[in-house]
């Protein structure tokens, strides 16, 4: 079994360069403005200058005004992903590529997995309901997630170096997304914390085998 990790909201081409460094398997930057993470394009793009090829660049869109500005902030960012994060509807997105996007889905209760009917993404990310989608290191409610999630999927929601081997034994993700858990503060990675996740993710999926 492999193991996607990617490393969310990530703010400078110096920590995005470290986490690649450490094996990460993505790098997230976030061009939501209401995030504590968010990066504008200009500084998003020297972030993703830092990733090469082989690692997955992702941005994190949130109620984007329409799939057009979502393709246009690829394109010319270079991304390789683009993870809607908000309450866009599914028909806004119908003719987008969807081997292209990941959709989020903010678990509250088993109604959350009905509410994200419609999508047919290449890849999912079940993340804790918080406020200011995602990012507050609150761990998603793992059980309704190995219970209702949809593959492949990635796991978020408060994981840290300390849990992340029970949440990947709980759930049985097919990859890990971490941001919170691996710095010091808001948007300052961590270069031991980054380290120790990955080792950890790494870890418990060779005791699998």
């Amino acid at each position: 079994m492999s193991l996607l990790v990617k490393i969310c909201g990530v703010t400078t081409a110096g920590d995005a360069a470290m986490a690649v460094a450490a094996g990460a398997d993505a790098i997230g930057v976030n061009l939501w403005p209401g995030s504590k993470r968010y990066v504008a394009p200009d500084a998003a793009r020297a972030v993703l200058d830092a990733v090469p090829a082989g690692v997955l660049k992702v941005g994190v869109f949130v109620d984007p005004p329409d799939a057009e500005e979502v393709a246009w902030r690829m394109e010319t960012l270079g991304l390789d992903r683009a993870q809607l994060h908000g309450n866009e509807p599914a028909a806004a997105f119908a003719m987008f590529d969807s081997a292209r996007i990941i959709r989020a889905v903010r678990v509250r209760d088993a109604a959350s997995f009905e509410g994200a009917a419609g999508w047919n993404p290449t890849l999912w990310l079940y993340d804790a309901f918080v406020e200011g989608f995602g990012g507050g290191g609150v761990p998603a409610p793992w059980p309704l997630i190995a219970r209702h999630a949809k593959r492949p999927f990635l796991l978020a929601g408060g994981l840290t170096p300390g849990n992340v081997a029970a949440a990947i034994e709980a759930t049985q993700p097919d990859g890990v997304d971490v941001a919170s858990g691996v710095e010091s503060r808001p948007g300052v990675k961590d270069a031991a914390k980054v380290a120790a996740f990955i080792g950890a993710a790494r870890a418990a999926i060779s005791s699998e085998r």
